[in-house]
C-alpha cells in the first residue's frame, strides 16, 4: 500500500516537471473549452479562392473543419477564437453568425474573431460583392452555394456553443519558431510598377510561426494555436477536391502527433506570399509538415506562460477609396474604347480586359439602379490583449506582409501576433508601397468585387492608427 501511495506521488511530482511551466506558480484563473466539427460539403459544389475554375468540386482530399477555442480568464466572460477551412468569412455571413452567438451564448462581438485559412482549395461562399463566380455558376448552382453557406453559419454558432461548454481549468503560454517555404509574390516591372504571381526570394516575407500552448490544468496538452503569413494556395485551380491545403495538412500532422488535441490554424498578412514551388497534394503535405514541425518545435522548447486577464476591443471604421471611375469611362471600358483612362488602368490593374468590362458593367448596374458608388468601405479591426504578454490583432481582408513587419518593428515582435482573413475577407488590403505598385494586390484584384476600385493613398495609415487606438485601449485596462 505504501509503494503504491509513494508511485502515484512520483507520478504526480513527473506531471509537474513535464508540465511547461511549473505548477508550484500561482494557480490559473484560465479555462480553456475546445470543438471541432466537419464542415466538408456533402454534395459536390463550386470552390472558392480561384476565379479560373470551371466547373464544381470532384471529390475530397482532406476534411474540411471548423474549430472553436473557448478561453475565460476568470471573469466569466468568455471570448472564442474560430477557424474554419474557407476562403473567407463575409461580412453578412460573421454578422450572422456574430449576432446568433451573442443572442444564444451572451458571447459579445469583441470576444468573438472569426478566423479563416483562406484555403484555395475549400468551398464558395454566397457573397453579394462577388462578380468572378457568379458569371460562371448556373441558377442551381449558386443556390446550392446559399444553402450551404446558410449550413456554415449553423455549425460554426454550433460549434462556439460547444467550445463554452467544455470550458475548464487551462494553462496557457506562447512562443515562436520560424520556417522559410512563403515566398514573396510581386516583383517589380520593367516599366514600373509591379508583376503579380512571380516568386520574388528578394522581396519581404515574416518568417515567424507564432505558437499558443493551451495545457490542461496538469500539463496535459489540449490545443496549439499557429500562424504563418503565406497564401493557401499550393494547390492550384486544377484541384478539384477539397483541401485545407498547407495549413490542414499542417493541422492533421500535430493531431497525430499529440494525440487528443485540437490543432488552429491561423492565417497571418500573407497576401503577398505564396508558397515556392507549388501545384501539388505532395508539395502541400510537404509544407504542412514543415510548418507542423516547426510548431512542435515551439512545444517542445521554453514558453512563456500567458497571464490573465483577457481585454477585448472590436471597431468597425471607414477605408476611403480613391475617387471611382466616371460614368463615361465606365461605358468607355464596357465598350473597349481605346481611351487613356482605360489603358492606364489595364497597365496599373495588370487586369484582363474581360474582367474590366465585366467590373465596369457591375458598377453601371449600381448607377442604373439610382444608387451613387460606394467612397468607403467599414473595415473591421480586433485586438485581444493577454495581460502583459501577448496582443493579438485581428485584421479584416487580405493584407500585406508589409502591416505586420511595420507592427512589429513599431511594437517589437515579441509577445505580438498580427493575424489577417478575419471577420470579414472581401478584398485585398495593400499597403501604401503596394498600392503606389499597383497590380493584383495593389487594386487589380478589386475588378473581381462590385467596389469601385483602388483604396485611397490613406488607407495604411488610417489602419494602423486605429490599430494603435484598439491596442492602447486594452492595454489601459491591464
Amino acid at each position: 500500500m505504501r509503494t503504491s501511495i509513494l508511485f502515484v506521488a512520483l507520478w504526480v511530482f513527473a506531471l509537474d516537471i513535464a508540465a511547461p511551466y511549473s505548477l508550484a506558480e500561482e494557480r490559473t484563473s484560465w479555462k480553456a473549452g475546445l470543438a471541432r466539427t466537419r464542415i466538408t460539403p456533402d454534395k459536390p459544389l463550386w470552390m472558392g479562392g480561384f476565379g479560373a475554375r470551371t466547373n464544381v468540386s470532384q471529390g475530397t482530399l482532406q476534411e474540411l473543419y471548423a474549430k472553436a477555442l473557448a478561453l475565460d480568464d476568470g471573469s466569466h466572460r468568455p471570448a472564442v477564437l474560430v477557424t474554419a477551412d474557407i476562403v473567407g468569412f463575409r461580412a453578412a455571413v460573421g454578422k450572422n453568425i456574430a449576432e446568433r452567438a451573442e443572442k444564444q451564448y451572451g458571447l459579445p462581438r469583441d470576444r468573438l474573431i472569426l478566423s479563416s485559412s483562406h484555403t484555395h482549395s475549400g468551398p464558395l461562399l454566397a457573397d453579394p460583392l462577388s462578380i468572378w463566380y457568379r458569371w460562371r455558376l448556373s441558377a442551381e448552382q449558386y443556390r446550392d452555394v446559399e444553402d450551404y453557406t446558410r449550413e456554415l453559419e449553423d455549425k460554426v454558432v454550433a460549434v462556439v456553443g460547444a467550445a463554452l461548454r467544455d470550458l475548464q481549468p487551462a494553462r496557457l503560454s506562447f512562443g515562436y519558431g520560424e520556417t522559410n517555404f512563403g515566398v514573396n509574390r510581386r516583383r517589380k516591372a520593367e516599366k514600373g510598377g509591379a508583376v503579380s504571381f512571380v516568386p520574388n526570394p528578394e522581396g519581404p516575407v515574416d518568417p515567424h510561426v507564432p505558437v499558443l500552448r493551451v495545457d490542461s490544468e496538469r500539463g496535459r496538452l489540449r490545443g496549439v494555436v499557429f500562424g504563418y503569413a503565406c497564401h493557401t494556395s499550393t494547390l492550384l485551380a486544377d484541384n478539384y477536391r477539397f483541401c485545407g491545403d498547407y495549413a490542414g495538412f499542417a493541422e492533421a500532422w500535430l493531431e497525430q502527433q499529440h494525440p487528443d488535441t485540437v490543432a488552429f490554424f491561423v492565417q497571418g498578412c500573407g497576401a503577398d506570399i505564396m508558397a515556392s514551388p507549388r501545384g501539388t497534394v505532395e508539395l502541400a503535405r510537404q509544407y504542412g509538415e514543415m510548418l507542423g514541425t516547426c510548431a512542435a518545435e515551439v512545444l517542445d522548447g521554453t514558453m512563456r506562460p500567458v497571464r490573465a486577464p483577457l481585454q477585448c476591443a472590436f471597431e468597425v471604421f471607414p477605408l476611403a477609396f480613391a475617387p471611382p471611375p466616371s460614368r463615361e469611362e465606365l461605358v468607355a471600358r464596357l465598350q473597349g474604347q481605346d481611351t487613356e483612362s482605360r489603358r492606364q488602368a489595364l497597365e496599373f490593374l495588370r487586369a484582363s480586359d474581360a474582367d474590366l468590362r465585366r467590373h465596369a458593367q457591375e458598377l453601371l448596374k449600381i448607377l442604373d439602379g439610382g444608387g451613387p458608388l460606394p467612397t468607403e468601405y467599414p473595415y473591421p479591426l480586433q485586438v485581444w490583449q493577454f495581460g502583459a504578454d501577448l496582443t493579438l490583432i485581428a485584421m479584416a481582408g487580405e493584407p500585406v506582409v508589409d502591416y505586420a513587419l511595420r507592427l512589429e518593428k513599431e511594437y517589437g515582435a515579441d509577445g505580438l501576433w498580427v493575424a489577417g482573413y478575419c471577420n470579414d475577407v472581401f478584398a485585398y488590403i495593400p499597403s501604401l508601397r503596394v498600392l503606389q505598385e499597383g497590380g493584383y494586390e495593389g487594386g487589380g484584384a478589386i475588378v473581381g468585387a462590385r467596389l469601385p476600385g483602388p483604396f485611397a493613398p490613406s488607407l495604411e495609415e488610417t489602419i494602423v492608427r486605429k490599430v494603435h487606438e484598439l491596442v492602447e485601449r486594452v492595454r489601459n485596462k491591464q
